[in-house]
């Protein structure tokens, strides 16, 4: 008898644990993501202007950081396509997510970018964001700091833990 009193006071208080962590509390959430749980995409993507060949103008993001790598192509070329191994030429303009300031292009330079996709001469983000790309075509990409320059940065133009955002132009190949 006593044994049963024992897992009966268990039991109860076992439902009472599990009512403390019932959904309704979960759906009032609280202000910061879980570890696992991608925060919310960016309100509005990065607003780009200027024609293939020409600079374009990138607007400040708008929203938190991406944490994982966002592609997305704003011209699709109609050229060939780049794959890991390819000698490639582009052009680029490199913008902080957080400032919305420039720090890099190789338009202001006039000399285009020319490196070999996938064999790590530029950083991870670019060689996982620009496989696939169609020669002709401009693609933006969103990289968050464990593609980019993580904790170290590349002072001074790009701090510790930076999301950049890229436009690139493939140009072409060889």
């Amino acid at each position: 008898m006593r044994v049963r009193r024992l897992i009966a006071c268990g039991l109860a208080a076992l439902s009472l644990a599990a009512a403390g962590c019932s959904e309704e509390e979960t759906d009032k959430g609280s202000e910061e993501p879980a570890a696992d749980q991608q925060p919310a995409a960016p309100t509005a993507p990065p607003e780009t202007s200027g024609a293939l060949k020409s600079k374009p103008k990138v607007a400040k993001p708008t929203g938190p950081p991406p944490k994982k790598l966002v592609i997305k192509d704003l011209i699709v070329g109609k050229g060939g396509v780049a794959a890991a191994g390819d000698q490639l030429k582009v052009n680029y303009v490199g913008v902080s997510f957080a400032s919305g300031k420039e720090f890099d292009s190789s338009f202001d330079s006039g000399q285009p970018l020319d490196f070999q996709l996938g064999a790590s001469m530029v950083i991870p983000g670019w060689d996982k964001g620009v496989q696939g790309m169609k020669i002709g075509g401009r693609r933006m990409l969103t990289i968050p700091p464990d593609l980019a320059y993580g904790a170290a940065g590349s002072p001074p133009a790009i701090g510790p833990n930076e999301t950049l955002v890229f436009v690139i132009d493939l140009l072409g190949k060889g």
